[in-house]
């Protein structure tokens, strides 16, 4: 065999060799964020029913129907109690070095946030018109019909339109561009600029207690359980019934002297 011969076959033996290792791709790194701690179906995790102890990664979507609620916990122990009609991406959440970026397109969420204590750590929920940024805190965020609505109930949140968008109304302190929103405060953000400008308004304590019912997950709720509703539904029966049990043996015993007043009638 020629010497140009036994280099080609060379050649082609060590290509064959390695070819097996250059087919092989090396699997994507998974980036842990967290897991589901609780859940109410109908809930999904990139389009496939979640389920309870679920891991999620970075750029998981969450998103929940009508009856459909949500509590993931994070791994640096932040929690996000997402609420129905909701969706919400967590696009970015590094405990080392304290990095986490969410996105919601629509719906609610409360975010109970780990002290960010890194001077470049962040902590951000990005809505359709505004940017909240925490450094510690426990806040409501929902985003419906241009409307972003921000509620501090414990800290400080950084709250900042984006675009066109303006303060619709605003109970926090304004510095340049963002509004400072302490605990009891709340500002709405609108892209549908309103004529007058923004009103300084405080926040009533129904509005709070609605933010907090919205995002709430009731423990030791059957989590699947799909006759959740009819139960419902026969509790407040049997409750309608007694309580009109009780409106009509009240009304009769008050329509009757002698109950009214048992001495008169002997």
């Amino acid at each position: 065999m020629s010497f140009f011969k036994r280099c080609t076959s060379m050649v082609l033996c060590s290509l064959m060799v390695s070819l097996p290792g250059m087919a092989e791709t090396p699997a994507a790194k998974k980036e842990v964020a967290g897991q589901i701690n609780a859940m109410i179906p109908a809930a999904t995790r990139n389009s496939q029913p979640a389920k309870v102890k679920e891991e999620l990664d970075w750029n998981d979507l969450l998103k929940t129907e009508a009856a459909g609620r949500v509590r993931a916990g994070l791994t640096d122990g932040s929690i996000l109690s997402v609420g129905s009609n909701s969706e919400l991406r967590i696009v970015q959440h590094d405990t080392a070095s304290q990095q986490t970026s969410l996105e919601m397109d629509f719906g609610k969420v409360r975010s109970q946030v780990v002290k960010v204590t890194k001077a470049d750590g962040k902590f951000e929920m990005k809505t359709p018109n505004a940017v909240i940024g925490v450094i510690g805190t426990d806040f409501y965020t929902s985003y419906e019909a241009n409307r972003t609505t921000v509620i501090c109930y414990k800290g400080k949140v950084m709250v900042t339109p984006t675009g066109n968008a303006q303060v619709s109304s605003n109970s926090g302190a304004s510095s340049s561009n963002a509004i400072a929103v302490s605990a009891g405060q709340m500002v709405v953000i609108t892209s549908d600029v309103p004529p007058a400008g923004y009103k300084a308004t405080d926040t009533p304590s129904d509005v709070l207690e609605a933010s907090l019912s919205a995002t709430a997950i009731v423990e030791n709720a059957p989590v699947h359980h799909g006759h959740l509703l009819r139960n419902v539904l026969i509790i407040g029966g049997v409750a309608g019934l007694g309580l009109g049990l009780g409106l009509h043996y009240g009304l009769q015993g008050s329509s009757n002297p002698c109950k009214a007043n048992p001495s008169s009638c002997g």
